[in-house]
């Protein structure tokens, strides 16, 4: 906390400190342990050119999912071959402009999507996203994409017969995946789809592992290391030796490196409840709170020892705006800055200026 502090600039509150050093640590880790696997940054979990650059430039692909993120991209001189989609529900525009610039490789779970792919990006491979289970994800992603195994073999089969090259599965554990059962198990639903396709007379050689690593917010975490070991040793098992491994960490990169930096802007005492009011909330930077996803409150000064039990609200007038309940901090006074960590994924990437709130700056130092 203390480093993000030191960095800290004198500037009005708001915004989102990035920590250049900590950047550079979280990719080496990454590619310290990746081995053979492809390693595509998630753009969604913080698309700041600033970070997309130091990323670019350490050697790692991009994962995105619409044409503004493809023009960021392009903008930046990122090279189109080092950019892939997973994104299962894709517009027709986007995937023509994938195409265009000469990206073949297209995520699908519905005929529908098979049909748009191969009218819009012809011959492109096409990698079938599978549910899995997402019990030790804090933030489940089961509901929106996905098919069961059965139904992706026949969508893999299927897209053959539009002239599409059915060439691989994707599966996500769900976003801040706190344990490692769940990668055992959805690598071997994977493995099952592999064995049925082959057995229709398809050979696959594309596993991409999606994101789900997780960042520090609060619990004991697995490391990239540790993931990493229980996904290769699997892989090794259950797939043929010559596969092409992808992994897309979005949040695990960015969130530790990074601090929302925030002033209090009002308190008040209600029904025996302490409220702090801060500059930033669920609209303009806190989205994630909304599904329980834990934050640190770090005061930058010693406030001394009078500490409360305090709820931490936004500075809109929505009553939805309440980031966290029965935190400890000792009494803050208006204009009081706070640190609140992780803060680098999943922030200013949802923030919006509803009710006219500022949407953070980012500065990377």
């Amino acid at each position: 906390m203390q480093r993000f502090i030191d960095l800290c600039p004198v500037q009005e509150s708001p915004f989102l400190l990035m920590d250049r050093a900590a950047l550079e640590s979280k990719v080496n880790d990454f590619l310290t342990h990746t081995k053979n696997c492809g390693v595509f940054y998630a753009v969604k979990a913080n698309p700041e050119p600033q970070v997309i650059s130091m990323f670019a430039k350490a050697g790692l692909g991009f994962e995105i999912s619409s044409t503004a993120e493809l023009d960021l991209l392009l903008g930046l001189g990122v090279d189109a071959k080092k950019i892939i989609t997973s994104n299962p529900i894709k517009a027709p525009a986007f995937i023509a402009k994938m195409y265009q610039h000469g990206v073949r490789q297209f995520v699908f779970d519905s005929v529908t999507e098979a049909e748009k792919i191969a009218e819009q990006a012809p011959g492109s491979d096409v990698v079938i996203r599978l549910t899995v289970e997402n019990l030790e994800s804090s933030w489940p992603l089961t509901d929106k994409f996905g098919v069961g195994p059965d139904e992706a073999v026949n969508l893999l089969l299927h897209s053959r017969d539009l002239g599409l090259n059915p060439a691989g599965v994707t599966f996500h554990v769900g976003s801040q995946c706190e344990g490692v059962l769940s990668w055992h198990a959805a690598l071997e639903r994977a493995a099952d789809v592999w064995r049925q396709t082959a057995e229709g007379g398809v050979e696959l050689n594309v596993l991409n592992i999606g994101g789900g690593f997780p960042a520090n917010h609060g619990a004991d975490v697995p490391s990239v290391a540790a993931i990493y070991d229980i996904v290769f040793t699997r892989v090794a098992e259950l797939f043929p030796p010559d596969i092409t491994l992808e992994a897309e960490p979005g949040r695990a990169l960015v969130a530790d490196a990074g601090a929302l930096v925030g002033s209090v802007v009002g308190k008040a005492a209600r029904d025996g409840e302490n409220w702090l009011y801060l500059d930033v909330g669920v609209f303009n930077g806190l989205m994630e709170a909304v599904g329980d996803i834990p934050y640190v409150f770090t005061p930058f000064s010693d406030p001394g020892t009078d500490v409360k039990k305090w709820t931490i609200a936004g500075p809109s007038c929505d009553s939805f705006d309440v980031v966290a309940k029965d935190i400890s901090l000792a009494e803050l006074a208006v204009g009081d800055r706070v640190l609140i960590t992780p803060g680098g994924a999943y922030t200013t990437a949802y923030a919006s200026n509803f009710n006219g709130v500022q949407i953070p700056a980012v500065i990377v130092a």
